[in-house]
C-alpha cells in the first residue's frame, strides 16, 4: 500500500500490523538527545503535530549525495519520550524493536502508528531519501533533526492505532497469513 503525508488519523486506523507500506512525503529524522531536547523545551524549533519521526541519525553525506547511510535505530531507546511527544501530535514513528507496554497505551490512546524499516540496511534505505535537511539541533551532530523528503520509503506496520503489535502479536499474525519481517 502507497501512503503519503500528511498522513491524516482516518488513514492510520485503517492500517493494520504486519502491513507492508510504501511511504512518500515528509519525515523528520531524529534521535535520544534531540528527543530529550523537545521534551525540555517551551517552544518547539518544530511542529509536532501530524509529525512521522525516524528514529535515525544519519551519517555525512559523501561528495555529490544527498546523505549517507541512514538506517534505524533501536526505538526501545526513545520509549521514555514517545508518550509526551504523541501528546504534542507526532501520529508516527519509524524505527527497529519492540516497543514497551506504556508506549503500545500510548499508540493506541492517541491513534498513532509504529512502523518498522529494514535494520542494517541504512545504505540501502538512503536511496529512498530525496532531499535532507538540517532542522535544529545542529550541536548533536547526526543525532540533530533532520527534515527528509521520501519517496516510497518501505515501512512496516508494527504497532498499529489498535495497540496490536508484530511482535506481541506474532503467532496470531503468522497463523493469519500476515507476511512477517
Amino acid at each position: 500500500m502507497k501512503i503519503k503525508t500528511p498522513l491524516e488519523k482516518k488513514e492510520i486506523r485503517k492500517l493494520k500490523m504486519g502491513e507492508r507500506v510504501l511511504l512518500s512525503g515528509i519525515i523528520y529524522a531524529a534521535r535520544d538527545q534531540a528527543h530529550q531536547r523537545l521534551i525540555q523545551e517551551k517552544k518547539l524549533p518544530i511542529d509536532l503535530k501530524g509529525a512521522i519521526i525516524y528514529y535515525c541519525g544519519p551519517t555525512p553525506a559523501p561528495k555529490g549525495k544527498i546523505i549517507g547511510s541512514c538506517g534505524p535505530t533501536t526505538s526501545s531507546r526513545m520509549d521514555q519520550f514517545t508518550p509526551a511527544l504523541l501528546k504534542q501530535g507526532v501520529l508516527a514513528m519509524i524505527g527497529k524493536g519492540r516497543r514497551s507496554k506504556e508506549v503500545i497505551q500510548a499508540i493506541k490512546k492517541y491513534k498513532a502508528v509504529y512502523f518498522l524499516t529494514y535494520a542494517g540496511c541504512g545504505a540501502l534505505l538512503k536511496k529512498y531519501i530525496k532531499e535532507a535537511r538540517l532542522i535544529c539541533y545542529q550541536d548533536l551532530g547526526p543525532e540533530a533533526i533532520y527534515k527528509l523528503e521520501v519517496k516510497d520509503f518501505p515501512l512496516i506496520v508494527g504497532i498499529d492505532a489498535k495497540g496490536r503489535s508484530i511482535y506481541r502479536d506474532t503467532l496470531s499474525a503468522k497463523a493469519r497469513g500476515v507476511p512477517l519481517i
